[in-house]
């Protein structure tokens, strides 16, 4: 078997069907995330947070307008990027400056993402929602009610499946290259009080849902269910929060999904542990490994093994952020449906819930069957 055929046209953009259009997006909320990362990558300059990769600008985005609760702070970055409208979170709800933008961009708490979320489709405009979606499954479906209702485009904000790495990998899968798959291992690991310290909204049981779960594991979780275009069926799991900092939410979690065909996917995430994200998948007829796997500032190592034959590939770098923008913007302007969508995020809550659950009773809990 070539393997290296398989790594042929790594990074094209196997969804790109168009070269021209603009969508003008509102970004909701100027965190450390959207400051450090998104203004940057929509911007074309270097990464805030010592990154540096080089990145390209969005070739379909741009930012006209930022809606946060400090005038002071918006006005800031507006001057910093040039970004010609600044909205508080009142305006944004009363709808001024609607015509300013096209789309919105929803960071900050989970538990506020449904209100904005709203709003934006109240008001006729494309939601793209970061990770997770929201607090359960039910504030999920209403997410998607509001949006289906109003005719815009909801995705969720999962970078790492426009990482063409990622995107190889499932098709090594859906091609059979590995045969049938049998056993999936995820971890994403770091230390969170590294950065904001204790007092941050991450740790707030009310607006996260959660903890290591909510913020991290669900990247295993999601890809899994990305690389095998399945759901699972049931979850078993374990949490833990040894040390006071973490009082109300998980620091550490590990769960194990089993999927309808027979697959496992044994999974791992903590707030306080050495940094590391990779995926691990084995099948009938080989193996490969994603080396980072949710990391967007670090070009990613793909590695296949199948009988005595082993390729280890480094793609070029391609900054997540931005690709992800411009594949949210790229649906919205070929009027296609983004993947991963409301619903399929739906999917990653009822699973949680199920996750959630387990840990609680002890028990293996079938997905669907958890109590919200």
């Amino acid at each position: 078997m070539d393997l290296d055929a398989h790594f042929e046209s790594f990074a094209a953009r196997d969804w790109q069907t168009a070269d021209e259009g603009t969508v003008r997006v509102a970004l909701v909320g100027l965190g450390e995330f959207s400051r450090d990362h998104v203004l940057p990558a929509l911007a074309g300059e270097a990464e805030g947070t010592g990154s540096d990769a080089p990145t390209d600008r969005t070739s379909f985005c741009d930012i006209t307008a930022l809606v946060s609760g400090s005038p002071e702070k918006a006005e800031s970055v507006a001057d910093r990027y040039d970004v010609g409208r600044t909205l508080s979170y009142e305006e944004f709800e009363a709808g001024e400056g609607v015509d300013s933008f096209d789309a919105v961009y929803v960071a900050g708490p989970n538990a506020l993402h449904l209100d904005h979320a709203r709003t934006a489709a109240r008001l006729g405009k494309h939601v793209l929602c970061e990770k997770p979606i929201e607090t359960s499954a039910e504030r999920a479906r209403e997410m998607v009610r509001a949006c289906e209702d109003a005719g815009v485009t909801l995705m969720v904000g999962y970078r790492p499946q426009v990482e063409p790495a990622m995107r190889r990998l499932r098709d090594l899968i859906r091609d059979g290259v590995l045969g049938d798959p049998v056993a999936f291992h995820g971890w994403f690991t770091g230390h969170i009080l590294d950065g904001a310290g204790p007092d941050q909204w991450r740790l707030d049981p009310d607006l996260a849902g959660g903890g290591a779960l909510m913020d991290v594991g669900v990247y295993p979780l999601n890809a899994v269910r990305f690389l095998l275009d399945a759901d699972p069926v049931a979850a078993q799991a374990t949490t833990s929060a040894p040390d006071a900092e973490f009082e109300g939410v998980d620091e550490h979690v590990a769960f194990q999904l089993e999927f309808p065909e027979g697959a496992t996917a044994s999974c791992t995430a903590s707030y306080r542990a050495q940094a590391d994200d990779r995926l691990r998948i084995v099948g009938t007829e080989g193996q490969a490994a994603l080396n980072p796997a949710f990391d967007s500032e670090i070009r990613p190592e793909l590695t296949l093994e199948v009988g005595d034959e082993r390729v280890a590939y480094t793609g070029p770098y391609v900054n997540e952020v931005a690709e992800e923008f411009d594949y949210f913007a790229h649906c919205i302007l070929t009027d296609a449906r983004p993947d991963p969508d409301g619903r399929d995020s739906v999917a990653d809550m009822e699973a949680v819930e199920a996750i959630y659950e387990s840990a609680e009773t002890g028990r293996r809990v079938e997905i669907g069957d958890a109590e919200t």
